[in-house]
């Protein structure tokens, strides 16, 4: 039953958003954040499918193409530590809606790149607004929903980004042979452009963030009308939340307040998980062509591995609404190593190796969603931009690193087998530091009504 509201009366915004089903309201946030998402993943994706076509256009080998792989994930790592954390002080709708805009700009202007130092500015500032939309599109996913389920929406949401690199593969290897490598830049840069007025029409703001801001009763009370129909609100009516308020410094929060060594043990997934994830996003298609793969069915292989991520995912977030964050991504990562690992021993046949790459994709990308949903719930909302912000951020210099590690290892002609058993231990790393932020967290909460499980 819904609460019966009264005038005057100080209204908690995370007991009206977490008493709530999901409704018309819910699904438009969640579709609109996952198009960002999925924006993301077409681009993570058809670099890759690009990079073998480019690197014979302006003469490079491909085993040089590392340096440009990793100069969009610089700037995605500058983005989401320079930018995501305006929106703790700007607002998740307007950060997210300029970053969206900021990101199709340039990635429409690559496809007029001519040389491979004009390529890697451009990716970089492609990169820029990528980093600054993916940690608030979860922030404000996290924001409107209950808790009960809050891992499963951030992982639903957060599905647009595989999905995208699947499609990002499919369509690449339909528009390169007939358009040429430039058309898959435009296409990544109009759907952007197209998508960023859409959310500053359509985006809801946080209404968690305009209490923290301590915007007018009557902006929050028209958003909570469309998050919570059926509730009334009165004139007099006032709202907060009921969690820790910060000012100031956001980023030196992450470190007060019990947080510190919680931070710094969080920041090893995201950097280890998206190493690995990227060694593979970037590399796998052309390690499974020199392992002697036809270039169809490193496709399908790249597919396969997304595919896995999008069931790893639904599944790990479900498990984590029940059994809590730890236990589950622990476990998954884990699993992800040996998964990982199996590629390389199981290279008999074109069907073994598929079986391993789409198990691979369960825990791997699988994983990434969890560690997601965790940030999100482990700092409140006053910096909960920044925090998610940062765990990215830091991810996101794990992902410069894959590229580089996975060409130095392609350089030194590697036994296949050996590749993926060295790919492998990053997600070995992960897993131990879960364990060991299970141990340094147990005292405190994640976002309230969260318990870090035991």
């Amino acid at each position: 039953m819904k609460p019966q509201l009264r005038a005057d009366r100080r209204i908690d915004v995370l007991h009206v958003i977490d008493g709530q089903h999901i409704g018309p309201f819910q699904i438009k946030l969640i579709v609109l954040c996952a198009l960002v998402a999925m924006l993301d993943g077409f681009d993570v994706q058809s670099i890759a499918f690009v990079a073998p076509v480019v690197a014979q256009a302006f003469g490079i080998k491909i085993n040089a193409f590392g340096p440009v792989f990793a100069a969009g994930l610089v700037g995605m790592a500058a983005g989401a530590l320079m930018l995501g954390p305006l929106a703790d002080r700007f607002g998740r709708k307007f950060v997210i809606a300029a970053s969206t805009l900021t990101f199709g700009l340039f990635s429409l202007l690559t496809a007029w790149a001519d040389s491979s130092s004009s390529l890697m500015l451009a990716r970089l500032l492609t990169g820029l607004g990528l980093g600054a939309a993916m940690p608030n599109i979860i922030a404000l996913t996290a924001e409107y929903a209950p808790k009960r389920i809050r891992a499963m929406l951030v992982t639903v949401m957060f599905l647009g980004f595989p999905f995208g690199a699947v499609v990002g593969g499919l369509i690449s290897s339909i528009i390169i042979p007939l358009w040429g490598w430039q058309s898959v830049f435009i296409l990544g840069g109009v759907a952007p452009l197209v998508l960023g007025a859409i959310l500053l029409l359509l985006l809801p703001e946080s209404a968690r963030f305009l209490v923290h801001r301590q915007a007018q009763p009557a902006a929050v009370a028209a958003l909570l009308e469309k998050a919570a129909p059926g509730m009334n609100w009165a004139p007099g009516d006032t709202f907060f939340i009921s969690e820790e308020s910060l000012s100031g410094a956001s980023v030196k929060h992450l470190f007060t307040g019990g947080r510190g060594l919680g931070t710094l043990l969080l920041w090893v997934p995201f950097f280890m998980n998206l190493l690995l994830l990227f060694f593979l996003y970037n590399w796998l298609p052309p390690v499974l062509l020199q392992a002697g793969l036809p270039i169809s069915k490193a496709i399908i292989a790249t597919v396969l591995f997304n595919l896995g991520g999008v069931l790893g995912g639904i599944a790990m977030a479900y498990l984590i609404d029940r059994l809590g964050p730890l236990v589950v991504l622990g476990i998954a990562y884990a699993l992800g190593a040996v998964s990982v690992a199996a590629i390389g021993m199981v290279n008999t046949s074109v069907s073994s190796i598929m079986v391993a790459v789409f198990v691979a994709g369960i825990f791997v990308v699988g994983a990434q969603f969890g560690a997601n949903a965790l940030a999100a719930s482990f700092y409140p909302t006053s910096i909960r931009s920044t925090g998610v912000s940062w765990a990215l951020g830091i991810g996101r210099f794990g992902s410069i690193l894959g590229p580089l590690v996975g060409g130095f290892l392609l350089s030194r002609n590697l036994p296949f087998a050996d590749l993926f058993l060295i790919a492998a231990i990053p997600a070995g790393c992960a897993s131990l530091a879960l364990l060991a932020f299970h141990y340094a967290t147990r005292s405190r909460k994640l976002d309230p009504g969260v318990q870090i499980p035991t």
